[in-house]
């Protein structure tokens, strides 16, 4: 690679703000001690806001399947039969967490690239009432679908059924409000588009699924959610907190408030306008079809046959220094994933564009450029 500036456009880990670094790289306040607690109850107030939620959002720390995992071992018992909605990637990820948690999984599964419709839950409750729980992603990081989350909990909040979303590559990246659409449990994590390091995780209850919680029996030594609570309301953790990474999130959560959230969603919608319109003028296709059904956060470009991912990649990186990644499992060469989250703006999608359009085995014709730009100012004005 050439001597230039890298540009890393991955869906996780993505780009740090030089705020938030350099508040990590302060000297650490002690974790149990009243400028540490000061901090807690301040990221409390603004996670409530984020999740949309008057609840508790308990902060775990581990990766987002941290969150996952005290999820299925929190709210539900050894033998209980839940769906599990997938259609890529992560979604299959809750078939093993709750396999694991010896949970009896009805499967709903979509090929990838499709959305899970409320239609589709609402016709697998019906026909099996024994159903307790639906485990589905919000953002299917995988693919790049968004799974219409909201017309989902419409259908579970009047069951005695809980909703468990996964929001980890969908909160701070689109709209998501938990309690006034009813879902019961929302999670996340922090290497999104929260614009921080790996190793935190978020997790809120509704007030039924609390209930619930409360009447199982700890059964994870460290996922113990309860016990978080408790702490939580003392503007602690229940274990050794990751000082730094909490220092962090305070600096990265005012930066988005000071934006605004609604200029953050404008901001990320217009991205993915401007990342699924240069790819198409290039002669590609987004995996996501659906226009209202792309995530707000990467776009996932399906390949033609002839080519492969790695060496598009790869020569992404040496030529322009610029960070793409592949697809997973079975779509691993099959597909090229731009992320477009969190620290990111329309300069740096215009040098992913290019150095995608410049990695291709062809060089694609026509103003591929222009079209994704005109996208973008398109989206910001709408």
């Amino acid at each position: 690679m050439s001597f230039q500036a890298t540009r890393m456009l991955t869906p996780g880990p993505t780009p740090i703000p030089d705020r938030v670094r350099l508040a990590m790289a302060a000297p650490l306040p002690h974790h149990r001690k009243d400028a540490f607690k000061q901090i807690m109850a301040e990221n409390q107030a603004m996670l409530r806001q984020l999740f949309c939620t008057e609840g508790p959002v308990i902060p775990l720390a581990s990766s987002g399947t941290g969150s996952m995992t005290a999820a299925a071992f929190n709210l539900f018992e050894p033998g209980e039969k839940v769906l599990v909605a997938t259609a890529g990637y992560f979604g299959n990820r809750w078939l093993d967490i709750v396999k694991m948690r010896g949970l009896d999984p009805v499967v709903l599964r979509r090929e990838a690239g499709q959305s899970i419709e409320a239609e589709d839950i609402r016709a697998a409750l019906d026909a099996d009432p024994a159903i307790r729980g639906v485990f589905m992603q919000i953002s299917e990081t995988s693919t790049g679908v968004l799974h219409p989350i909201q017309d989902v909990a419409a259908v579970t909040r009047d069951r005695n059924v809980l909703l468990v979303a996964d929001g980890i590559s969908a909160v701070s990246i689109s709209p998501v409000r938990m309690d006034e659409w009813g879902i019961d449990c929302l999670l996340t994590g922090s290497q999104k588009g929260l614009m921080l390091p790996p190793g935190l995780a978020f997790i809120a209850l509704s007030p039924r699924a609390w209930a619930r919680a409360e009447q199982i029996s700890p059964n994870c030594y460290y996922f113990d959610l309860v016990g978080e609570r408790t702490q939580c309301a003392k503007n602690q953790t229940h274990y050794t907190s990751p000082i730094s990474l909490l220092v962090g999130l305070n600096e990265a959560l005012k930066m988005l408030f000071e934006f605004g959230m609604d200029n953050v969603f404008k901001k990320q919608r217009a991205l993915t306008c401007m990342a699924r319109a240069g790819i198409k003028a290039m002669g590609l296709e987004p995996m996501v079809k659906d226009e209202k059904r792309c995530t707000w956060g990467l776009t996932s470009i399906r390949l033609p046959d002839d080519m492969q991912a790695s060496p598009i990649i790869a020569n992404a990186y040496k030529e322009w220094g610029v960070i793409l990644t592949a697809g997973q499992a079975d779509l691993k060469e099959k597909v090229v994933r731009l992320a477009h989250m969190g620290w990111v703006d329309w300069a740096d999608i215009t040098a992913a564009l290019h150095a995608l359009a410049y990695s291709l085995p062809e060089k694609p014709q026509g103003a591929y450029l222009e079209a994704a730009l005109a996208a973008y100012h398109k989206a910001l004005a709408e």
